[in-house]
């Protein structure tokens, strides 16, 4: 099986983080967990030499052409200068791949390029929460959300700034190898699990106390999670009452307690269909769900496909016979 290529359009003056995050996830050598892994190419967007905002010059023997060829084609944080003024030969590249049905990414201002190439008109789209006003000013056809993470419309992806490029790059993974793998790269690269794309940007701050960090809540939670699980029993683990606690995590994750565990537990399941020839039955039990109507319920509500579909076409997927995937199902997993 061929190795999917993500290419990294790389202008001048481009943020650092960003296209760490792209090398970071998609190039570095994961063959360990998944074989092929991705091949990640650094394309030139524009001539040389190329460096980034902190003076690392950028060398690459890839160019738009290149680009243009990728299965998945990343415009990353990008400077002001060339958000405002794409080069067309990349504007150019970006419509043909679309039209060629590539998948089309942008991490934080790179959603500023793909409006220039067209490729948002009618779409929901995300960027950092900063540039929502400006970005809606200058393309009224685009629907913008600056209050999510990464918005997945079908075969183009916007996140919007600095670490929501980490979820929608892990995103990116649990579409293409599964949510067991987005796991262990995130667990690997010491993040957190990846974050739903409806997660709030910016919760409201609230004043720093030592129990404003659940992550030892969460991590306990995720432990338990085919145990009944209660607002009152992760309240208690945190040493604060139902109430309160249900509000500094509202205000902390963009979620309620049990909307975030019955996330947690369709992941639980999504990793046991892909991994185990475990029945729905005890699937079920394993996540949390008690019944199987119950489980059935709440994962096709949330991922859209039956428990069953979905190990079939994961499996399909992970074998390289996509081709095999009727059209409708292709694009409810996706």
């Amino acid at each position: 099986m061929s190795r999917h290529v993500v290419a990294v359009a790389v202008a001048d003056n481009l943020p650092v983080f960003e296209l760490a995050v792209a090398c970071e996830v998609f190039g570095l050598d994961r063959s360990d967990i998944v074989d092929p892994w991705y091949d990640l190419r650094l394309c030139a967007a524009e001539p040389g030499p190329l460096r980034t905002a902190a003076g690392l010059t950028v060398e690459t023997r890839y160019d738009l052409d290149d680009f243009e060829k990728a299965d998945t084609l990343l415009v990353p944080g990008i400077h002001r200068d060339t958000q405002i003024d794409p080069p067309e030969r990349l504007l150019r590249a970006l419509e043909n791949a679309h039209q060629a049905g590539k998948r089309i990414v942008s991490f934080c201002g790179g959603a500023y390029v793909l409006a220039a190439a067209g490729l948002l008109d009618g779409r929901r789209a995300t960027l950092h929460w900063m540039n929502a006003l400006d970005f809606a000013h200058r393309y009224p056809r685009v629907t913008v959300d600056p209050t999510v993470l990464f918005i997945d419309d079908g075969g183009v992806l916007t996140s919007a700034g600095t670490a929501a490029a980490i979820d929608l790059a892990l995103h990116i993974v649990r579409l293409d190898h599964g949510a067991a793998v987005a796991a262990e790269v995130a667990r690997r690269m010491v993040v957190p699990p990846p974050r739903q794309g409806s997660q709030a940007q910016h919760p409201s701050p609230i004043p720093a106390r030592k129990t404003d960090d659940l992550s030892d809540v969460l991590a306990w939670a995720q432990e338990r999670l085919d145990r009944p699980l209660t607002v009152a029993d992760l309240a208690k683990q945190a040493h604060l009452s139902p109430t309160t606690f249900a509000r500094r995590f509202r205000t902390t994750l963009g979620a309620t307690p049990l909307q975030w565990l019955l996330e947690q537990r369709v992941r639980r399941a999504q990793e046991l269909l892909e991994s185990t020839d475990e029945p729905v039955e005890r699937i079920a039990r394993l996540a949390g769900f008690g019944t199987p109507a119950n489980f059935r319920h709440h994962f096709q509500r949330l991922v859209e496909v039956s428990p069953q579909t979905y190990r079939h076409v994961f499996r399909h997927r992970r074998y390289g016979t996509d081709r095999l995937i009727p059209p409708q199902l292709r694009c409810a997993a996706e």
